[in-house]
This record gives structure tokens, C-alpha cells and sequence, in this order.
């Protein structure tokens, strides 16, 4: 029986390793280590997902100031993640990765995972910074933002305030020009009535 033409791609298709356990780039990987060390990662630039079956990732001698929310989730066999010598920031953006590390049993490995920035929290290890410590940082982000809606909330009103005032002083405006328009009307009215009756021929025999 003849072959089909395009049936010896299907073993080949079927052969290939599913798109999930490809190898983000520009990392390299090899019997479950996912190494991204030393590429000059910034948090943007990390992959969006690592091969389920990854074992160990290594993200340190990068620019990381934290990690995305749920990066690190979905991983079953997951044994460590090298993280050190990153510019940590800690603020309201590393509390995923603080709770990923206090989740973690073997946590003697995460001793030299510290903040860089900013300097109240310099030298700190992420893993033992408590909650209140990041959730202020957070108040503080959302007061700015509050204050930026405000103030921007204050430019709405005030532009509206002119605007209404223009429109008011149009309309002030407008009536005037309405009464004048008027008055002029009533005025030639009258004149034209004058001018009818002396040119009428009874004013005429009135002046005889």
C-alpha cells in the first residue's frame, strides 16, 4: 500500500518533547539544571517559565531586584534556586519571593539572599523580613498614587471651573447682545413708523 506523503512526519512530530520543557532562552540546560547565571538578567528579561521538570535553577551574578509573582510555582521537582550576588530590592515587589523562600525546607541555602536596596533594608536576609516591613512599603506606593489621583483629580475640577465660567460669561455675553439686537430692533420699528406717518398724505394736509 502506498505511503501518504506526509505520513513519516507524524513519528517525528509525536517524537518531539512538548513545547513546556523547552529550554528558555538564553539560558542552558542540562539534566534538570536550568542555568541563567552570569547574562546580566533583569526581572523583565527573565524567561516566563522554566521546563516542569526543572531541578535546580541558577539565577545568581544577575540584575535581579526581584522575581515575578509565580515564577517559581509549578515546579514539582524543585530542589534549590541559586540566587545570590543580585541587587535585591526590597520593597513591595519581593514579597513573592520572600514567601517562596519561607516555603522552602532546605532554607540554610537562602542565608546570603540579602537586600541591596533601599538602605534601611541593606544587608537584611529577604526570607526573614517580616510582612508589616513590605506591606508599608506598599502603603507608601499606594499614598502616591493617591496623591497623584488627587492632584489629578484637583486639575479636573479647576478645568472644569473655567470652563464653566467661560460658558457662563458666553451666555452673559450672548444676552447682551440679544437685549442690543432688540433695542435696535424696537428702535428702526419706531423710526420706519415715523417716517410712514409724516410722508403719509393726511400729515401732509395736517401741515396745510
Amino acid at each position: 500500500m502506498k505511503m501518504k506523503p506526509w505520513s513519516w512526519f507524524l513519528p517525528l512530530l509525536f517524537s518531539l518533547p512538548p513545547l513546556a520543557s523547552a529550554c528558555p532562552s538564553p539560558c542552558s540546560c542540562s539534566a534538570g539544571i536550568v542555568d541563567c547565571s552570569y547574562h546580566g538578567l533583569l526581572t523583565k528579561s527573565l524567561p516566563a517559565s522554566f521546563p516542569s521538570s526543572t531541578q535546580v535553577i541558577r539565577l545568581e551574578k544577575n540584575n535581579l531586584i526581584s522575581i515575578p509573582n509565580g515564577l517559581l510555582d509549578n515546579l514539582p521537582d524543585i530542589r534549590e534556586v541559586y540566587l545570590q550576588h543580585n541587587p535585591w530590592h526590597c520593597d513591595c515587589d519581593i514579597m513573592y519571593l520572600r514567601s517562596w523562600l519561607q516555603g522552602q525546607q532546605k532554607r540554610g541555602l537562602y542565608r546570603d539572599v540579602t537586600c541591596v536596596t533601599p538602605e534601611p533594608m541593606k544587608g537584611r536576609v529577604i526570607m526573614y523580613l517580616s510582612e508589616d516591613e513590605l506591606v508599608t512599603t506598599c502603603q507608601y506606593w499606594y499614598c502616591n498614587l493617591a496623591l497623584v489621583s488627587q492632584f489629578c483629580l484637583f486639575i479636573f475640577i479647576v478645568v472644569q471651573g473655567v470652563l464653566l465660567i467661560f460658558v457662563i460669561l458666553s451666555l452673559h455675553r450672548f444676552q447682551r447682545i440679544a437685549r442690543e439686537a432688540r433695542r435696535t430692533a424696537k428702535e428702526l420699528q419706531q423710526h420706519s413708523e415715523t417716517y410712514v406717518y409724516s410722508n403719509s398724505p393726511l400729515s401732509n394736509y395736517d401741515r396745510t
